[in-house]
Formats: C-alpha cells, structure tokens, sequence
C-alpha cells in the first residue's frame, strides 16, 4: 500500500471512513423479499445482523429482551446502572436533565456508585427469562473480578469490550487479564474488542475468541481522538481485520472468527458499508439513542464519559424518530438514514444483486 510522507520522518498510509467509500452497484438486481440478513456466531443463530452497543443509553433489560425478540443481540453493560442500583430510572431521567459539564461531574459522581454482584445476576436472569439469547459485557479491567458471576448466572455470550482491548496488556502494576487463558477456561463463547489492526486483531483470534470487535466504540459519544489524539478510520479498519481473519482462517486450519464494526455505524448506509468492507455484523449504539423507549430519553453515552480521571467521551443529544421497532424495521418517516435500518440494508443487498451477508462481503466498493 502506498504511503504518504507525513515530513522526512514519518511516513504513513491513507485510511478510509465510512463517509468515503460507496457500494457499487453490479449487473443483476434482487427482491429485497429474497435477500435474507441472518447470521449465526458459535451456537447462536440471529435474524438480524445488529447487537445493541453495552451502553446505558440504549440498553436495559427491557429493551435487551426487546431487540432479542425483534431478531438482534442486546448486550447488558454488566458495570453500569443497572448493576449499580436497584431501580436506576431516576439517575437516567437526571442524567438526561443535566447541562454542560455539569453531566460529565454528575455522571462520575453516580458511577462511584459500587457495581454489586447479586444485580448482575438478577439482570441476566430476567434477560434469560423472557427467553431470549443472554449477552454481558464487562471491561478488561473488571473481567476477572466479575467473570465467575456472569457465568454463574447463565450468560450465554460473554462480551469483553474496551477502547482498546489487547492480548498483550503490559503493566507492573498488577497482574493483566491472560485471554487465551480466560477464554479456554469458559464455557461460553466470548467476543472481545475493540482493535482497528490487522496484527492486534490476529492476536485476538488467537486467544480463541468467537469474535472480534472492530473499532473504539462509542461512536458519536466518543472523544478518544480529541483527547488521546488515536482514531482509525472504519472503512480501513473492518478491511484490514477482515483481512486477519481471512489469514487467521489459513493458520488454524478453518477457524472462522466473526468481524463486528464497533463504532461510527451512525446510519442504515454505514451498516451496509461495514458488511461490504468485510463485517459479519454491527454493534449499533446511536441510532437505538433515537428510540422512544430508549433508556437515555434522548441522550447518549458511554463508559468513557464518567471515567474518573480522564473522561473521553460526552452526552449527545439526539431527536428522537420512533421506537425501538420502527428504527429497526419502519415504516421511516424520516430520509436521513436513521429509521428502518434493516429494510436499508436489505435493499442495499438486493440493489447489488446480492442474497446474503457472505455475499455481500464480496460487493465492490468505491472511493469518493
């Protein structure tokens, strides 16, 4: 690949976003009716390419068991309100009422509240009762305190997600989480991220991970690039992981990893071109911040909001369109990209001629 010389000391290559590349259309067209979106990681089979970002905004158990009935994966964040405090409805209408940097104080404050074990358990048990498929997500940094919890109580997917999650962590300060060692001694299957390179993607694969998530997350409420000045342009980094899992698929002899796009899937077209950049799904966050029944009335954020010492993410105020369903599946009243995401997508695959995910992974695509 062709790099650019930034000055006579560093050279670097030119990275691509989301907004910079389009789907080409092909020679044949489809029934959007014939084109089928499901996907299937380890034992667990989906209708709908689409996990809710564990984040609080978006995701309670009510609207986790929601998303798993319409067809997706909702994913618990496992140290967030919900595991915080008994009935945490209040602090989000708060959280929601707050201005300026008075949220990013409030929020710190509310989230020195101890995560506490025996609500992590009564979250994942009321997902499992509504019979849906159960997801949580930890940090790397509470993994290990919590993990036997979150199996204990039934999960049925295990979630590891950072700004950046490495399998490879050096500290001196304590001992670091070994994935490969962790991921064995499950018996569930875990997907860990985020990474945006080809070589820190390998090495997740190769800790046994079921899949890896592409990106930092946080999408439109992160600030990781303004404040520690590191960011990968999406486009680029679901094509180079995909890459590492075409390559991991070579070195183990048929293991296949799936690829998740975490981050800047702000609209139905980003879905689409994730998939086309090489993705096997989307962790979706700001666009279920539109939901009417969205835990976050209007607002969203993530964990790096209220970190206590180096926050790296903010509130973001979006309009809400419809509920839950509707941003899913319509009927759109709006043309911006924000309502009936799947229909998009479906209709984006068929447009191309294209009649599942696999397929569409092959799509040519564009640079504007």
């Amino acid at each position: 690949m062709t790099e650019i010389e930034i000055g006579r000391a560093k050279r670097a290559r030119r990275a691509y976003s989301f907004d910079d590349v389009a789907i080409v259309p092909s020679r044949r067209t489809r029934d959007p009716e014939e084109v089928s979106i499901d996907w299937q990681i380890d034992a667990y089979r989906f209708e709908l390419p689409v996990l809710a970002a564990p984040m609080d905004s978006v995701m309670s158990p009510a609207t986790a068991i929601a998303l798993g009935k319409l067809g997706g994966l909702g994913v618990l964040n496992l140290e967030g309100l919900w595991t915080r405090f008994e009935d945490p409805t209040t602090l989000l209408a708060e959280v929601s009422g707050l201005r300026g940097h008075d949220a990013t104080k409030r929020m710190q404050e509310i989230y020195t509240e101890p995560v506490k074990p025996e609500l992590i358990t009564e979250r994942l048990r009321e997902v499992r009762d509504a019979g849906v498929t159960v997801a949580g997500s930890l940090s790397p940094q509470r993994t290990k305190e919590f993990a036997k919890v979150v199996v204990d109580a039934g999960v049925d997917m295990f979630v590891i997600r950072g700004t950046t999650v490495s399998a490879e962590h050096v500290s001196s300060q304590a001992e670091p989480l070994n994935l490969k060692e962790f991921i064995y001694e499950l018996d569930v299957p875990v997907i860990v991220g985020g990474c945006a390179t080809h070589q820190a993607a390998l090495h997740l694969m190769r800790t046994g991970a079921a899949g890896v998530l592409v990106g930092f997350g946080g999408g439109a409420a992160h600030t990781t690039r303004t404040v520690l000045g590191i960011a990968v342009p999406m486009a680029s980094a679901v094509a180079d992981v995909a890459a590492a899992r075409r390559d991991y698929l070579d070195e183990s002899g048929g293991r296949y990893v799936h690829v998740i796009a975490d981050g800047s899937i702000g609209k139905s077209g980003d879905i689409a071109k994730a998939i086309a950049c090489g993705a096997d799904a989307v962790m979706v966050g700001s666009p279920f911040a539109r939901a009417t029944d969205a835990p976050g009335h209007g607002f969203h954020w993530g964990a790096e909001a209220h970190h206590a010492e180096l926050p790296r993410g903010q509130r973001v105020e979006f309009e809400r369109v419809g509920t839950l369903e509707e941003i899913l599946f319509g009927p759109s009243r709006v043309a911006d990209g924000t309502m009936n995401l799947i229909g998009a997508l479906k209709r984006s695959m068929a447009t191309t001629g294209y009649t599942d995910l696999k397929e569409f992974q092959r799509v040519e695509v564009v640079v504007e």
